[in-house]
């Protein structure tokens, strides 16, 4: 049985790539320092799951923190690593930048020095979408990125050049995911579908910000994460787009979950906000020739699952705290 040491373990994308590497045989080694950026109940929730499984084992630990790293890696003697450790959320990075350098950044820079030293020959890294500022779609991953409209987006294509720069040295076989508006079960309640079903379900009004017409490749995080593990594979060094393949505007899903949950909603527009990107649309060819992937569930779909997991855990989702950060 190979070994993966998994950041981000507890996270909304982490939590379910876990699940998956374990249903496929693999050993997983869970690192997570839970931050209250949004309510460690929702990250206590995942891995209670995981501590099911006798071939999960957790860490509590930050990236950040070269030394406890060290520790682990030797405990855990690791085949791979996938790094899906990060902080998340673009508008958050214009007031706190310095938080997203030292996890995004260098948090990923103690990870591939680990690899190096430990000749861990295997990295995946969890990048964004939010790295094209291109007005041209579908995005395509030989466009140049050398204009992020955010410090979010800065930190993760810093991660980026770092995985290319030990790939050169030291021959570290590198993945990296451009992850396109992932949303599902579980999420974090500060992303938008989040928040519309919270709160068209409790019937208050929804903020948008903008006309809601922004575009969006919105992509299941099941497909994801089946995604994240084919990035296993080795590729030598290659980003591969992951997205949902068809684009709605931020109105029509809207419109779509008030299918799923039944109940209209009350909007309220606010101004779109300056780091937000206009549409994201993926061309994910790559990632099929290469990794044999395409997104698998439809939006609608998608919601309907998301929708019915909300409801389910309503009771205890409803009393979680707002963001901590």
């Amino acid at each position: 049985m190979r070994t993966v040491l998994l950041t981000g373990s507890a996270g909304f994308i982490g939590a379910r790539t876990a699940d998956f590497l374990l249903k496929k045989g693999f050993r997983v080694v869970g690192v997570d320092n839970l931050n209250s950026y949004y309510d460690p109940a929702l990250k206590t929730f995942r891995l209670k799951e995981l501590k099911k499984n006798r071939a999960f084992k957790f860490y509590k630990a930050d990236i950040e923190n070269l030394q406890p790293l060290r520790n682990i890696f030797k405990a855990a003697k690791p085949d791979a690593v996938i790094n899906l450790a990060a902080r998340a959320g673009v508008r958050y990075s214009l007031v706190d930048p310095f938080v997203y350098l030292r996890t995004n950044t260098l948090g990923t820079l103690n990870l591939l020095e680990l690899c190096k030293e430990r000749e861990v020959k295997k990295f995946v890294l969890a990048s964004t979408s939010s790295l094209y500022a291109s007005e041209t779609m579908p995005f395509k991953e030989t466009f140049a990125v050398n204009t992020p409209l955010s410090p979010y987006a800065a930190t993760k294509k810093g991660a980026e050049a770092l995985c290319y720069a030990y790939y050169h040295l030291y021959g570290i076989d590198t993945t990296i995911f451009r992850y396109f508006t992932v949303y599902g079960p579980a999420g974090r309640p500060d992303m938008s579908y989040f928040i519309f079903m919270q709160k068209i379900d409790q019937g208050q009004t929804i903020p948008v910000y903008g006309d809601g017409n922004h575009l969006r490749d919105f992509t299941f995080v099941d497909d994801i994460a089946t995604g994240t593990v084919l990035g296993l594979k080795k590729v030598g060094y290659q980003t591969f787009n992951l997205g949902g393949n068809q684009c709605y505007r931020l109105i029509e899903m809207i419109r779509l979950i008030e299918k799923v949950m039944g109940k209209k909603a009350r909007i309220k527009f606010y101004p779109a906000h300056k780091a937000d990107l206009r549409a994201t649309k993926a061309d994910a060819g790559q990632a099929k020739r290469v990794l044999g992937w395409t997104a698998k569930i439809g939006l609608l779909e998608g919601l309907q699952k998301t929708a019915d997991w909300y409801r389910a855990n309503r009771q205890w989702v409803n009393k979680l705290h707002p963001l901590q950060a």
